[in-house]
């Protein structure tokens, strides 16, 4: 009958007035999740960090300018800074290429390709740096072909530059992978049947919508090389001016029980890290809104 009652199953009634809003929290509430996160966030990254910063406060601005800004301090700088730039320039080209590669093309062996991409994420730095030691030295596989040429890529600044570029390459492509995948194919082809080259269609259709995820990518790829050291410390050779990176000074001082000149070069480095955690995060807001208002 159109007029029947329909009477609530048992306990249905208390399950609903148990859920606030009617739904069910899978976590627990907002405050005790908020003050867990809070905690383990102290715990874990403030901690540590404010220690740093304190233990810096111990010196002077006399002592402290002299550490950060002593000649092989600021050559260690201009090397780290200068290689991780060129380094994450050259991933977010070839970087852009492996992405297109693995999104656009089909081909056998596709899938260990891409497991490939990752390897950089799993293996320890300080065997990629022996590896590609192995490789490049004067004695390596690769290396033995090209030293009698004058091309030496070991045990200099051409080394750190390479094996800043293995471990930055998976940053790049997979931040722009997930990008292309989600593009529209079909602006590309009407942009084509309206007469545009496919220069024309890569420049005004495709690199507009994929800027902000390279520009992550390479903010991402450049902040993981800076604090790289140990696939650098085996190919770089190490030499005070030429081609000691920053994060061997901090051991070396360290080594020498230095321990106020180690963590002022090492608060400089974290204000450069969160300089580019800023800055990572506003590209990151940038795509999302992008990608929002398409």
């Amino acid at each position: 009958m159109s007029g029947a009652i329909t009477a609530p199953l048992p306990g249905a009634a208390a399950a609903s007035s148990s859920r606030p809003g009617g739904s069910r929290k899978v976590l627990p509430g907002f405050n005790l999740t908020l003050g867990y996160t809070l905690f383990w966030l102290c715990l874990i990254v403030l901690i540590p960090l404010s220690a740093l910063v304190l233990k810096t406060f111990t010196m002077s601005w006399d002592l402290f300018w002299a550490a950060v800004s002593s000649p092989r301090v600021l050559a260690s700088y201009r090397l780290t800074f200068g290689a991780s730039f060129i380094a994450a320039l050259v991933n977010v080209f070839f970087g852009l290429l492996v992405a297109w590669v693995l999104v656009r093309y089909s081909f056998p062996g596709k899938r260990i390709v891409d497991a490939l991409v990752d390897l950089p994420f799993a293996l320890p730095t300080a065997v990629a740096g022996i590896s590609l030691t192995a490789l490049l030295a004067g004695n390596g596989w690769i290396g033995q072909y090209l030293e009698p040429l004058g091309i030496q890529l070991a045990f200099n600044p051409n080394g750190v530059v390479i094996a800043l570029i293995f471990i930055g390459l998976p940053f790049v492509v997979r931040t722009v992978q997930p990008v292309l995948e989600e593009s529209e194919k079909e602006l590309e082809e009407a942009a084509m049947c309206l007469g545009a080259t496919r220069w024309q269609t890569f420049t005004k259709v495709i690199l507009p919508s994929i800027t902000p995820a390279l520009l992550t990518g390479f903010a991402m790829a450049f902040a993981r090389a800076i604090g790289e050291y140990g696939s650098v410390i085996f190919i770089a050779g190490n030499m005070p001016m030429v081609s000691e990176i920053t994060p061997l000074i901090i051991i070396g001082k360290l080594e020498q029980y230095d321990y106020a000149g180690a963590t002022a070069v090492a608060t400089v480095m974290l204000l450069f890290s969160f300089l580019l955690l800023f800055v990572i995060n506003g590209l990151q807001a940038w795509q999302r809104r992008r990608a929002g208002g398409k």
